[in-house]
Formats: C-alpha cells, structure tokens, sequence
C-alpha cells in the first residue's frame, strides 16, 4: 500500500510578517482557494487518499492539522516536540508505517511547495512509486532546470542509464550537490545532468529503515525503541524522548549523499518551493503595471512590479516604486526589495534575539 508523509513542521520565516510561530507559511492561503498543506493533500487524493496519510508537524500545530486536513486520522498526526531536521520525521513515520504495514510505500512531501500541474505532477509521482516498489531503492523526484539557480541543491543523475516507468525517465544518482556558486550553477545548467533537488522521497518503508540502520545507526535504535509503543496509550512519551535523544540531521546529509541505491525522477511539473516573498511574487497573477496585489485598497502612481499583501482593509499607496514587497498585518508592516527577500529570515533572527521584540513573530 501506498503513503503519503507530509513534513510540515517549518516555520516559514522568510515570510514573516505573515508566517508566524503561530501560523507559519503551510497552513496559509497564499494563492487563493486552500492552504498550503490543504492542497499538498489535494494534489496526492487521486493516488493517495487522506485516510493514507500521516503528517508530521510541530507540537503547537497538531490542532492546525486536525483543522485543515479533516480526513487524516488523529492518530496519523505526528507532533514533534523539538525541531531535528528532516531525518528523524523520516525514520518515526517510516516505523509506524512499518508497523502497521510492512509493505509500505512512502510518498514523502513538504507541506508548502507549489505546483501549477497536478496532474503532471503525479504521472512523475507514479513512476517514482513503481521504482521505488521494484527493489531496495530510494527515490527522489528532481527538477529540470531552466535558469542557474543558487538557492537550490541537486541532484547529479546518470543519464547515461535511461530506464522508463510510466513514460518517465529514471536514472541512477552519481551524487547529491550542495547549493552552488553562480558558475558551478550554469556549468550544471549546460551539462543537462543536474537536477533541482526538490526535497520529495519515495521509498519503502524498510527500504528506507534499513538505510537509517546503515548510516544513522544511533537513530535507529531510538527510532526502533520508540517504535515498541507507537500504537500505546503512552505512545506521545515515546515519540517525545526520541526527538529529544536523537541527532539533528537532514536526510540528504544523513542518508542520500552516501547511499548506492538512490534514483532520480526528472520532472517538469509547474513546481515551485515557495522560499521566499520574491516566489510569492512570480506565482502571483500580475496586474497591467506587472503588480501582485492581495489587499483590497491600493492606489498606485508610476509604481510597478511591486507586490502589495494586506488583510487589514486599510488604503496602501505606492508612489515611484519599483520592486518591492510590502507586506502588512496587524502587527507588523514589512518594506524590503524584492530581490533581497531572502534577507527577511536575519530580520526574523534580530527579533528572536531580543525578548521585547519575540512578540512580532
């Protein structure tokens, strides 16, 4: 049987002001009709329904869950007390699933990536399942890039060994690449071999427990303990003392890089992982000066590709400008270059590190 683990336990702070402790990025609205998560969900129903699936988030947002995915079972929703990078909801998910199904399949998704064909999205999706249900495999889903992008990692498949599932490509990985400068990025653009590393797993469960065996060995036998009383009445405190002794590690550092059996599926499906307010722009519907506007009142003059969200109500004017996101809440009224909104995340971190200020976030 096929699963779906959906990572949402971020905290979204690239884009605050809207994204905050209490509601971060995956449980907004960013693009009209639905949350994040919500149509993360959505987009799997036709190969994965909600019943199938288990979300693993932070303590504090469990309630959100159970709000926004109805259909998942209580029981399906995992809180961390702490944040351990992507690893450990890896290896708690991949033993209850195990337990309760020891022919598992994993669909592992972050909650807050963007995609403009779904169903493309899930043709690509189907052909990573059926590898992955083959053998002893990891799967990735990769990107195909059309620019030399920095901000991403990739992934560096074998192309010289084409096997095809579902009318997809699927190829061997030689090796996981850290985020690149801009010349590494138009060298791996130009190979045509490089893809971006979009952060999407498929693998089975034991598949995916015997590499955690093999690599992160102490997590193991945490995950392996905890996995003794998943399904108890004490099962929280379990959960709790895994997350608090085990190591804070992704699975691509933890895992992937070092792993033989990895395959890449390139895909081209409309994605986008939402980083930053400067993707929020691009994703935004452009109005005839090249504006994204989500607020109700905005006057402008000689203003243009600027992107304008409020909720307040209140009148915003923009006056010969170019460029910027102007984002309101209640609370707060973030200014900044569009170009430069990956620079939010220190201003989120100067607010963390002053208690008068902790409330704006």
């Amino acid at each position: 049987m096929v699963y779906a683990v959906i990572m949402a336990g971020g905290s979204g702070t690239r884009f605050w002001p809207r994204s905050t402790k209490k509601l971060p990025k995956q449980f907004l609205s960013l693009f009209g009709e639905g949350t994040m998560i919500q149509n993360t969900a959505k987009r799997i129903e036709p190969l994965i329904p909600q019943e199938r699936i288990l979300v693993v988030t932070n303590d504090n947002y469990v309630d959100l869950v159970k709000e926004q995915l109805p259909g998942v079972p209580d029981e399906n929703i995992v809180g961390e007390p702490v944040a351990k990078n992507t690893a450990p909801c890896v290896a708690i998910a991949a033993e209850m699933l195990h337990k309760k199904d020891p022919d598992a399949t994993m669909v592992v998704l972050p909650a807050d990536h963007h995609i403009t064909e779904p169903k493309a999205f899930n043709e690509y999706l189907s052909a990573a399942i059926e590898k992955a249900e083959s053998g002893n495999f990891l799967v990735t889903v990769g990107i195909h890039p059309d620019r030399p992008e920095t901000g991403y990692g990739y992934i560096h498949g074998d192309n010289s060994t084409d096997e095809t599932l579902n009318n997809k490509a699927v190829h061997p990985v030689h090796a996981f690449k850290e985020k690149p400068d801009l010349e590494t990025a138009k060298e791996f653009l130009e190979s045509g071999d490089y893809y971006w590393n979009s952060g999407m797993f498929i693998w089975s469960a034991k598949s995916v427990l015997s590499s955690i065996e093999q690599f992160l060995p102490e997590m193991y036998k945490l995950v392996k303990t905890a996995g003794e009383n998943l399904f108890e009445e004490n099962h929280t405190d379990s959960i709790n003392e895994f997350y608090h002794a085990c190591e804070s590690v992704s699975i691509d550092y933890g895992i992937m890089e070092d792993a033989d059996n990895v395959f890449v599926v390139p895909g081209e499906f409309g994605w986008n992982d939402v980083g930053s307010w400067t993707a929020a722009y691009d994703l935004g519907e452009k109005d005839p000066d090249g504006n994204v506007v989500r607020t109700e009142h905005l006057t402008t003059a000689d203003s243009e590709n600027n992107l304008v969200f409020s909720e307040s109500g209140k009148m915003i004017s923009l006056v010969g400008v170019e460029g910027l996101a102007v984002v309101e809440t209640d609370d707060a009224i973030l200014v900044c270059k569009l170009d430069e909104a990956q620079k939010v995340k220190d201003i989120v971190g100067e607010l963390n590190s002053k208690e008068e200020l902790k409330k704006f976030l």
